[in-house]
């Protein structure tokens, strides 16, 4: 999976299509990805010690990673992620249309 938490995605279909965001959350296992303020659902929530008035809340729920497009840091363009090999053997993300990396950016 080339999409990791904190990149900024946009959404390429669906009724979001065309709202980018951060990812919140991987779910590897289900191929599935929540993206801060992007398919926002209605929860209907009991009384709890946490939530005491209990009532409707609104969070984001998951939406299938292929329906996100990661952001490229460096150049703002919807991209695919490459990978490149460096001399220490470890694999970095890069950006398959301006071809810099796109981790070091993140980290910076």
């Amino acid at each position: 999976m080339k999409i990791r938490k904190g990149d900024l995605v946009t959404v390429i279909s669906g009724d979001e299509k065309g709202k980018s965001g951060r990812v919140l959350h991987v779910l590897r296992d289900k191929n599935r990805l929540i993206v801060e303020r992007v398919n926002m659902v209605k929860r209907h929530m009991r009384p709890t010690q946490d939530f005491p008035q209990g009532g409707i809340r609104e969070k984001e729920a998951s939406m299938h990673m292929s329906n996100a497009m990661l952001v490229c840091p460096k150049c703002g363009q919807e991209t695919r992620a490459g990978d490149r090999i460096t001399e220490q053997k470890t694999k970095l993300r890069i950006c398959r249309k301006c071809n810099e990396v796109i981790d070091e950016a993140r980290r910076a």
